[in-house]
Parts: structure tokens; C-alpha cells; sequence
């Protein structure tokens, strides 16, 4: 019997009904929609699904993100195309399996017995031999050593010329035909469960208008019962983010247009949440103890939830899915970076914001994320980063290629460099710029340890950061009280007479004068209190545009030399001053030439820092939080045991051989009594391989012994 891919054959009169009920039952219609599957998953395994809207238009732009979304290719697994494809396939697989399924097991029962001796001749596995028992005789020992070896075996006599002659058919390897019923129908349960496991009962309450997305804001108790999911809902999948010593009852299922509420029949409450990082700063395991509360009879159970090691309760498991931030505590402190700011201190908890007023203007600070370990690669920085062009060490280029897999040509020196915090300052216009500092000053390898200040103008993009160094006591206040003391018109006074009486012979008034005009102005551009070309500048930008307008370009690289000379004695001296007015100790000299070469460049950047202050963290006190995936999974048992006949179907049509064996044992023409029973012996299986030849082989030998004459 031979599985056909031709659809049902309805007899209808209707010529278009009996060719879509032929497509829906063919099988190259369930091929189709299979290859259209395949394609959806890979739509969305590329593309992350679920994500922020904002997220797509950053990285396919407006037209495209809003295209994308027409198509429903962020929820491509929930998407009412890809459910009706799904809904498709297990009909025309169901009809494919109704189809062939009463022919498969009709075959299964037969056993061909009635073949015509004649055709026996036509099979490519055939011999001729001849036996000295009675046909009768030899068909009874032939099928009891045929059954004996596992074969279903039925004898039938016929009458010939010659007298009663015996058929015996036998058959093996029935297993491969039901092979084809088991993984067909496996594709329909487990199709089946991905449906009822699926978007597809909690879409069905959107679309039948039970049930609306909430886009509001608020409280999860306030929202309304209409964009709420009853306790008793089949199925559904959904996120509960638990802080410690907290408990939740509701699950969030995220939608494209807003979010539904899918209440619980227990309380999550966390007791505690441990993880553990690699190396790498990844991290290697997290963990929750948990405590579920059982809202009908008041019951707790005590669980663990691991990756890969969810938590039943029923009939709900609980995965753990991530884990966030669960409202820490955190202190910061406002270093000012422009004239008219003043140090401060703010207080304020992680997910929450608070306002900040800058004179005339108001400013909401933002608090987004805490970070207690940042593991960076510092294995770049350093003097033995530097490459010498001319050295070819052909040996190291080909070990760094050839060779294991997991080698890599990049060197990794991996460090921890302490905390960090995320802030956004948002203005009155609404627009807003993220921050992300550091806590500790870092040491890039230069020998100078810099408070990082990083900042950029939308998520997409990478954080540019300011490099503030830190003082002989790791604090930015060094640098802080140098700034100050730049924005002093009294201080970069004083700091330019005491460069002049130290750099010029006293004698010499005239030089004097001279140089406190040069390193007057040279302070003053760097300062910020000239304009050039109208334009009000400062930092290294305004000295390079000021030689730009006024010095002849010949002359540029020598007076830029002088001018970067005096700014950097002018400088010295002022931090030396500001020093002296805190009643702070000197630099220890060691330390001077690194912190005021790092400092000379942060003071540049700084005056295009785009907020009014930097703020640092001082102290904080972390919360934890878990994210669990809370899934009610009716179909889950299904696609199991879809899973499981899938194996067994493929197992059985590519490792079972069906055989068919016919034994034709003719009695010999009554004139010639001494004459013996001929015998035919044909072998027919579903492949041809080099198994079949020689079970073809040993079987003659078995049956027909090795005293059988052969014809």
C-alpha cells in the first residue's frame, strides 16, 4: 500500500467545494503550510518580540516599525495570521490522517495471500528451489519457523494440475506504515497544544469584546474588570515582578496596544532572591525563595525557583524568568558644572523621579537603574596595548587561528569597577537626556583614576563619557574646587601674578607684564570670557579657534606650543591657590603632573556638559526583585505527547523496514512421483538496501535449507 498525496475525493456536485476539500486533504497543501511556519519562526526568532515600540522605531525608523507592526511581526507567535495558519494545518493534517489512516490499517490486515504465482516471477528478490517434503508438509514448517522469528504468516492451499499446492504469506516491519499514522499525528497535537497554549483563548475574550487592553497608568488594584482576566482562565502566560519581603497576585500579559491583568488564585511573595556572577560579570545563577499564598484556604507552601526548575501550584508553574531592581534607596550627590549651581544632595528611590530647580529652570530627575557590579575589559589600556607595525610574528598569527575553537585573538583583563547609577534629567519641554556615573574613580591604565560621567541623547546610541579626576583622597573634589576657582575672575587673577613673579626674573618688569598679559588671556579663552567670532567658546576649542583668527597659520604650531605651556603653569598655580584658601594640604608631587594633565582635558569637556549638574552615588540600599513567568499550560501534556509520537513516527518509517515474504511450494505432476515439490520464495520491502540482500539470503537458507536444490 502506498501512501498517497492526493487530497479526498469528495463526490459532491459541486465542482469548487470537491476541489477545496482535495487541496485542504492534500498533502502538498500541509507542505505549504509547513514551510510557511518554518518562515514565521524565523521572522520571529530574528526579530526580538514583545519589545517597546520605541525600541522598533530606533532601529527600522518610523515607516518601516510602523509597517512591521501592520504585519504583527513583534507578536509574530500570537499573531492572528500565524494562528490561522496553525488552524489550517491541523485541519488538512487531520484530513490527511482520516485519509489514509482506514487504508493503513485495511493493509495492516491483509497479508496478499492471493498473489498470483506469476507475479512472483516480477520481484527482484526471488529463488527457485526444489524440497523432498510434501508441499503441505514443508508450508506448515516454513510458517511455524516464520512465526517463530516474528512475522505474521497465513497459510492458504490451492488447487493446481498437479494437485493441492500451499502459499505461504508473511509479512514484518507493519510498524513502518503506523509510523506515518504517529507522526502525522503528532504535527496535529502538537499544533493543537501551541494553539491552546497560545494567545489564541485570551484573544478570543479581546475579540468577542469581553475584554479591552489597559493603557492607562496607576495602580494595578484600580484598573478596571473589563481589562481584567478571571482566575479561571484556561490558559495564559504572563510576568509578576515581586520585590523582597513583598507579595503579588497579578500577572501582567503584554499586548501591543497596552497590557492585560490576569489575576492569580495566589499570592508570590519573595523572601529572598540570590545570584551569582561569572567571572565575566555575567550572571550564573539566580534563584528565588518563595512563598505562595493560597487565597481560597489561606494554605503557604515554600518553594525555590530556579532556572529551569519552576515551581507548581495548581496547575500554574512558576519559571523564574529575570530579575530587576525592586525600589532601592539611593543617595546622591549634585556636583555642579556650571557657575551658577551649587552642591547638593537628592534622595530618591530606583523607578521613581523627584523635581530639581536650577534657577528658572525645572528639571525632573528620573531615577532608572542601580548597578552593584560592573565588570569591564580593561586588557586594551595600557603601554602594551601599543602594536609595532614592523614585527610579523607569523607563528602567533596562526596559533591565534588555528587550532581549538573557543580561542580568541582578543586579550581580556577583566575588573570590576564598583557601581553604577542611571538617572534621566528631564526638562520642562519634556525632552530628556540619560546619565549613567559611576561610583568609584576607575584607573584606565594611565595611572590617574577618572569618575566616569557618561551621557547620551536617546537609548540607541552609545554612552560618551567625561573623564573627571579624582584627588590624592579618590573624590572628585579636587577637581570640583578647581572649577570653582576657573569660574573666579579674583582667583584666575591671583593665579596668573604668582606664574608671572615665578616664571620672569623680578628684574625684569617688562617680561612681567608681558607674560601676565599672555597668560591672562590664555586663561581667560580657556575660562570661557571672550567670544570668538561672536560665538561664546572656552576649553582647548576656544585656544585652538583663537589662534586660528589671530596667529598666521606658519606660526601656529610654535605659538600653540607656548600658549598650551602657559595654560598649563597658569593652571598649576591655581589649583595651588584653591588648595590654599580650602586649608588643604599640598598635592603630593607624585600625583600632580597626572591629575592636572587629566584635569586640564575634563575642564574642557566639561563646559559642554549638557546638564548643569553630575550627579554621584554615595550611598545606597539595594533592593532586590524578581521576575517571574507565571504560565497556565493546558496544552502543554499535548504537545508532550505529540513530542513523543513524533519520535516514535520517524523512528519507525526510518529504522523499520517493512517486508512482505510469499513461499510457493507446488506439488510435483502425479506421472512423475519421485519427482519433488518445487518452491518459489520472493522477498518484497518498502527500500532497497543492502540489509534486504542479505535477509533475503539468510532466510533462503533457513527455509529452504541447504540440501535444497536450487532451479
Amino acid at each position: 500500500m502506498t501512501v498517497s498525496t492526493q487530497g479526498l475525493d469528495i463526490q459532491t456536485p459541486s465542482r469548487p467545494l470537491r476541489l477545496a476539500v482535495e487541496l485542504l486533504s492534500s498533502m502538498r497543501f500541509a507542505i505549504s503550510l509547513l514551510s510557511l511556519i518554518c518562515v514565521a519562526s524565523v521572522l520571529g526568532t530574528v526579530l526580538k518580540q514583545h519589545e517597546p515600540l520605541p525600541n522598533y522605531v530606533n532601529q527600522f525608523g518610523p515607516f518601516w516599525a510602523e509597517v512591521f507592526g501592520a504585519m504583527s511581526l513583534y507578536n509574530v507567535y500570537s499573531a492572528w495570521w500565524f494562528l490561522l495558519i496553525l488552524a489550517f494545518l491541523v485541519l488538512s493534517t487531520s484530513l490527511c490522517i482520516a485519509r489514509n489512516t482506514p487504508k493503513i490499517i485495511a493493509d495492516l490486515r491483509t497479508l496478499k495471500e492471493n498473489i498470483r504465482v506469476q507475479s512472483l516471477k516480477a520481484f527482484g528478490h526471488r529463488k527457485e528451489a526444489t524440497l523432498t517434503e510434501s508441499p503441505q508438509a514443508g508450508a506448515q514448517r516454513i510458517g511455524q519457523m516464520l512465526a517463530g522469528g516474528g512475522w505474521k504468516v497465513r497459510l492458504q492451499s490451492r488447487e493446481t494440475a498437479n494437485g493441492t499446492g500451499w502459499m505461504v504469506a508473511a509479512r514484518a516491519g507493519a510498524a513502518n506504515k503506523l509510523g506515518y499514522i504517529a507522526a502525522h499525528s503528532a504535527i496535529v497535537l502538537v499544533c493543537v497544544g501551541g494553539l491552546l497554549d497560545g494567545d489564541l483563548v485570551v484573544r478570543a475574550q479581546m475579540w468577542l469584546g469581553q475584554k479591552t487592553p489597559y493603557a492607562g497608568g496607576g495602580m494595578i488594584a484600580d484598573v478596571p474588570a473589563e481589562h481584567r482576566l478571571s482566575e479561571r482562565n484556561p490558559t495564559f502566560r504572563g510576568n509578576v515582578l515581586v520585590a523582597e519581603n513583598f507579595a503579588s497576585s497579578t500577572a501582567i500579559l503584554n499586548q501591543s496596544d497596552g497590557i492585560l491583568i490576569q489575576d492569580l488564585p495566589f499570592a508570590i511573595e519573595l523572601k529572598k532572591f540570590i545570584v551569582e556572577y561569572y567571572s565575566t560579570g555575567m550572571p550564573k545563577l539566580f534563584a528565588s525563595d518563595i512563598v505562595i499564598h493560597d487565597k481560597a484556604t489561606g494554605e503557604k507552601k515554600e518553594a525555590r525557583v530556579e532556572v529551569n526548575h519552576p515551581a507548581n501550584f495548581k496547575g500554574i508553574e512558576i519559571y523564574q524568568s529575570s530579575f530587576d531592581d525592586g525600589g532601592s534607596r539611593v543617595k546622591l550627590q549634585a556636583l555642579p558644572m556650571s557657575a551658577n549651581s551649587k552642591p547638593f544632595e537628592v534622595e530618591g528611590v530606583i523607578g521613581g523621579s523627584t523635581e530639581l530647580s536650577n534657577g528658572q529652570d525645572k528639571l525632573s530627575l528620573e531615577f532608572t537603574g542601580l548597578r552593584v557590579i560592573n565588570v569591564e575589559n580593561f586588557a586594551a589600556s595600557g603601554a602594551d596595548s601599543a602594536v609595532d607595525v614592523r614585527k610579523v610574528d607569523l607563528r602567533t598569527a596562526l596559533d591565534a587561528r588555528l587550532g581549538a575553537g573557543h580561542k580568541t585573538t582578543t586579550r581580556k583583563e577583566l575588573r570590576n569597577v564598583g557601581p553604577s547609577i542611571s538617572y534621566k534629567l528631564r526638562d520642562a519641554a519634556g525632552q530628556a537626556r540619560e546619565f549613567n556615573n559611576y561610583m568609584q574613580a576607575v584607573d584606565t591604565g594611565d595611572g590617574q583614576a577618572v569618575f566616569l560621567l557618561g551621557v547620551r541623547e536617546t537609548p540607541g546610541e552609545p554612552y560618551r563619557y567625561l573623564r573627571m579626576p579624582a584627588d590624592e583622597n579618590a573624590t572628585p573634589v579636587g577637581f570640583v574646587r578647581l572649577r570653582s576657582a576657573l569660574q573666579d575672575p579674583a582667583m584666575r587673577e591671583k593665579a596668573v601674578r604668582r606664574y608671572a613673579a615665578k616664571a620672569v626674573d623680578p628684574q625684569r618688569t617688562d617680561l612681567a607684564g608681558q607674560l601676565q598679559g599672555s597668560a591672562a588671556r590664555a586663561l581667560g579663552l580657556f575660562a570661557g570670557q571672550e567670544k570668538i567670532k561672536g560665538n561664546p567658546v572656552s576649553g582647548l576649542q576656544a585656544l585652538a579657534d583663537f589662534m586660528e583668527s589671530n596667529v598666521p597659520e606658519a606660526e601656529r604650531s610654535r605659538a600653540g606650543e607656548m600658549l598650551v605651556r602657559i595654560l598649563n603653569g597658569v593652571l598649576y598655580e591655581l589649583e595651588a591657590l584653591a588648595r590654599e584658601q580650602a586649608g588643604v594640604k599640598p598635592m603630593p608631587a607624585e600625583q600632580v603632573a597626572a591629575f592636572m594633565s587629566q584635569a586640564v582635558l575634563a575642564l574642557s569637556d566639561a563646559a559642554v556638559y549638557p546638564a548643569p549638574m553630575a550627579l554621584l552615588l554615595k550611598d545606597f540600599t539595594q533592593v532586590q526583585a524578581s521576575v517571574f513567568q507565571v504560565a497556565r499550560a493546558p496544552g502543554k501534556t499535548l504537545v508532550y505527547l505529540g513530542c513523543a509520537f513524533l519520535i516514535l513516527g520517524i523512528f519507525a518509517m526510518l529504522y523499520v523496514r517493512e517486508r512482505r515474504l510469499w513461499v510457493w511450494l507446488e506439488p510435483p505432476p502425479p506421472a512423475d512421483p519421485a519427482a519433488h515439490t518445487r518452491v518459489t520464495l520472493a522477498l518484497s520491502t518498502n527500500r532497497k538496501t543492502l540489509d534486504g540482500d542479505h535477509e533475503f539470503d539468510h532466510l533462503s537458507r533457513k527455509l529452504l535449507g541447504s540440501e535444497a536444490a536450487t532451479v
